[in-house]
């Protein structure tokens, strides 16, 4: 296993809980859902998969060569940067030879349907290309455990799909995939969902 959630339970201050008492295990090629209203502690319970938040009560244990991403719900870049740059860059900052970075940057945004639009800049990119950047980038940098922010919540339906078939794929090539999420669609297409704010 590469995630086991045991006992879990998280709030803040004097407040009520969020969660409680939550036990689960995550394994190569997991795709789960995180469901629950605003305020359910979705985003919350991420921060405590990726070890950003220490909860109230429980305990996470995560594989010790497991290496974990965070895509967040809002796509980020540089605005003059291209799609290639993105990717590039954290590549030759981890010491891959420059032409080795391009090829494995092209590679990767051939994957997740960007390659014609490698050249571009991310000022100019839609809402869903944006969002399948961030996953490229968390992608080509190996995690195996990818955790992903609402990434449907201000998308177009078409958009939304281009999504939800990457995580898909992430998923497919042996990845734990945790999507936090209120859309339908996307816990649709998750193998498994967790429903929080139902204790």
């Amino acid at each position: 296993m590469l995630v086991t959630v045991s006992g879990l339970g998280h709030w803040f201050h004097y407040g009520a809980p969020l969660f409680q008492d939550l036990n689960f295990q995550l394994t190569s090629g997991d795709l789960i859902a995180v469901l629950g209203s605003s305020g359910s502690g979705k985003s919350t319970l991420l921060a405590i998969l990726a070890g950003w938040l220490k909860p109230a009560e429980g305990r996470v244990d995560v594989s010790p060569l497991s290496s974990i991403t965070w895509v967040p719900q809002n796509p980020f870049g540089v605005p003059g940067r291209t799609l290639l740059d993105h990717l590039v860059f954290p590549l030759i900052a981890s010491g891959v030879k420059r032409s080795d970075a391009e090829f494995q940057a092209s590679e990767a945004l051939a994957d997740f349907g960007l390659g014609g639009a490698r050249m571009r800049e991310f000022s100019q990119l839609s809402g869903g290309e944006a969002q399948r950047l961030m996953l490229a980038r968390a992608a080509i940098g190996g995690a195996q455990i990818v955790l992903v922010d609402e990434p449907t919540a201000q998308l177009d339906p078409l958009s939304a799909q281009s999504v939800i078939d990457v995580l898909g794929k992430m998923a497919g090539e042996g990845r734990v995939v945790v999507v936090a999420t209120h859309d339908t669609r996307v816990a649709n297409s998750c193998r498994s969902t967790l429903t929080l704010g139902h204790l």
